[in-house]
């Protein structure tokens, strides 16, 4: 008699990349460490190549379980979706304490920060100017996605590939912006608690355009490689729920740092 229960549970094989994920995340940090103390990069740089190449395997054996091997089964795509719901509400969370942290120090702003916001001698952006075109290429980007979704479920391949293409192109130009932001900025993290919070919240959300970008782009090659039908495409699902979360926290992040803020 078999000893294995019949149950709709999808149970991983055994993976070395948690382990290999551990091992580069832990040095990373310590290289982040040894960074900032003695301005070497070489510990880092080490701990980025092992995460990278960590990355690119488990993702690797995940799409194969899902594309080749058939182990996604309805119930296990169901648990996916309750797993990447979870995680974005963990995100907002996230968020939310940067959010608390820059309203406690606006709202009131101390004698240190001569009881004014932003504080004196911070020259804050224009909300109207890098901002705001940041703020309509997400939007934007928002659509092409939403595009590419579409298509999919109407089995239109074509579309789907240029409106994923467009997406990914939109989130570059996104961060190659904000990057020429940060470059140009009159002030930096060390300046008052207004330079921490606006640099933690946007470097933050920066951060996770940048994942969101690599999570677009993987679905772009999936997609061209037909890993995805019009009924079984969760993997695209999850970045696009993930890309809709990051151009709603821009939207925030605009309207009360940049704009309010300023």
């Amino acid at each position: 008699m078999s000893t294995h229960a019949n149950h709709p549970f999808h149970l991983v094989d055994y993976s070395p990349w948690p382990l290999t994920g551990a091992i580069g995340a832990m040095t990373t940090v310590t290289g982040l460490v040894q960074w900032f103390h003695q301005y070497d990069l070489m510990l880092f740089t080490l701990g980025n190549i092992i995460t990278l190449m960590t990355m690119y395997q488990w993702w690797r054996d995940i799409s194969r379980e899902g594309t080749f091997q058939g182990l996604h089964t309805l119930p296990v795509t169901l648990g996916l979706r309750w797993g990447m719901i979870l995680f974005i509400v963990f995100e907002i969370f996230f968020f939310i304490s940067f959010f608390w942290a820059f309203f406690h120090s606006s709202l009131s702003p101390t004698i240190e920060l001569g009881m004014t916001w932003p504080p004196v001698g911070i020259i804050a952006f224009n909300p109207f100017q890098i901002p705001l075109l940041n703020t309509a290429i997400l939007l934007a980007s928002g659509v092409t996605v939403t595009w590419a979704h579409h298509s999919l479920m109407e089995n239109n391949h074509t579309q789907a590939t240029q409106s994923l293409f467009f997406t990914v192109l939109l989130s570059i130009y996104f961060s190659i912006l904000q990057g020429f932001e940060y470059i140009e900025a009159s002030f930096t993290i060390a300046d008052s608690v207004y330079g921490s919070t606006f640099f933690m919240a946007t470097g933050f959300h920066g951060l996770h355009v940048l994942i969101g970008t690599s999570f677009l782009l993987v679905c772009l090659l999936r997609h061209i490689n037909y890993h995805f039908s019009k009924s079984h495409h969760f993997g695209f699902e999850a970045a696009a729920w993930y890309w809709h979360f990051v151009d709603v926290v821009w939207l925030f992040l605009y309207i009360s740092i940049y704009w309010w803020g300023s």
